[in-house]
């Protein structure tokens, strides 16, 4: 018992209280959702959370220098989840137009989730060795070969947003590495023609109706503007103070699809206006910034690499969520991390932020 007092003392708390924010929030809107449809969000989400919270103590109480020593122990984990992404395309098991789920045991998982964490140690893994030998293309080709698989197999499900972040945390994690300019722009060349192939062979009819509605979503407000015209509404609807909670038109007279996960942030807006989004932002920048900052105080190149990639992660999940939910961005389908409803988004999220604080406790301490 001694030992997990000293343990949670050294916790970074700072890190820890915007996390329980943004979950809090997160769980008064499911909570203002359950209240006028019977929905089961609100109950299920405390008991991913209680479920989030056992594995991040795990993970912060476990050696994390395995992922550094273990080469076996990070492919094996990649790999895991790579073959669970090839389940997912097999499977076909559609919800809300995407195969992006499995049933394991009587639970739904989304292996997308678990493909983000894997990638970042990975990375992490990978480019901590190779450090001072990253002018190598050949370095950089193969590390764009880990990400490439899984962001191949998202796209198919199909699941751009999430596409998007896997290549976020491959950049962030290469940029940080050492990468020279020459190689970066090469890197935005490649990335350009992917992008060009992915528009014309992977994406969707309906996809692409998402980006070009973004351009102009009252050319087809019934249509692919819809959700986008929606959101907007809510966020606008929600001025200063909010509609209070509970009041939200856009959400609670269904006008808003999928509130509680894609456009949580549209459903919180209305209900707390500004202010209360500025709050939320403010939880996020605190815990951007201190997951930073465990990354800066870091003594081993791993830690460094995974403290950037997971910030990586937080930042284009919630850029892109947000960015979509104001009209900014074309509609990906994204959750919020630590506020939309989701057990696999809430339980890597936590898991990952455990070898944070697992990190960050170890810091000063030598690494062999």
């Amino acid at each position: 018992m001694r030992f997990i007092l000293a343990h949670i003392r050294r916790y970074d708390w700072l890190m820890l209280g915007a996390v329980f924010l943004l979950m809090f929030l997160g769980l008064l809107s499911l909570y203002s959702l359950s209240g006028v449809s019977a929905s089961p969000f609100f109950r299920r989400q405390i008991f991913w959370a209680a479920v989030g919270l056992v594995f991040f103590f795990f993970f912060s109480v476990a050696d994390f220098r395995i992922f550094r020593i273990s080469s076996v122990t990070v492919f094996l984990f990649y790999v895991v989840s790579v073959v669970l992404l090839g389940a997912v395309i097999l499977a076909r098991i559609k919800i809300r137009g995407a195969a992006s789920w499995l049933v394991l045991g009587g639970f739904t998982v989304q292996p997308v989730e678990i493909a983000k964490l894997s990638l970042i140690i990975l990375l992490a893994k990978f480019f901590s060795k190779r450090h001072i030998e990253i002018y190598r293309v050949a370095h950089l080709a193969a590390s764009g070969l880990y990400m490439a698989v899984p962001a191949i197999l998202v796209l198919l499900q199909p699941n751009l947003g999430s596409a998007i972040v896997l290549v976020s945390i491959w950049v962030a994690v290469v940029l940080f590495s050492g990468m020279k300019l020459r190689h970066f722009v090469l890197l935005l060349l490649i990335a350009s023609m992917v992008a060009w192939g992915g528009w014309h062979f992977v994406l969707r009819p309906y996809q692409q109706r998402r980006v070009t509605s973004f351009l102009d979503p009252y050319a087809d407000p019934k249509g692919g503007g819809y959700q986008m015209i929606q959101s907007m509404v809510a966020v606008g609807s929600g001025r200063i103070w909010g509609k209070g909670l509970g009041y939200g038109s856009q959400s609670h007279l269904h006008f808003l699809p999928e509130p509680e996960t894609d456009f949580i942030f549209a459903t919180y807006a209305e209900e707390w206006g500004f202010v209360g989004s500025a709050v939320l932002f403010a939880a996020l920048l605190l815990l951007l910034w201190r997951i930073v900052r465990v990354g800066a105080i870091a003594r081993d190149n791993f830690s460094r690499l995974y403290s950037i990639g997971f910030a990586a992660l937080i930042f284009s999940q919630s850029f892109i969520h947000i960015g979509m939910n104001m009209g900014v961005l074309p509609i990906t389908g994204i959750t919020l991390p630590f506020v939309s409803y989701g057990g696999s988004s809430l339980v890597i999220m936590l898991s990952g932020l455990g070898i944070l604080q697992n990190i960050k406790i170890n810091a000063r301490r030598e690494v062999d």
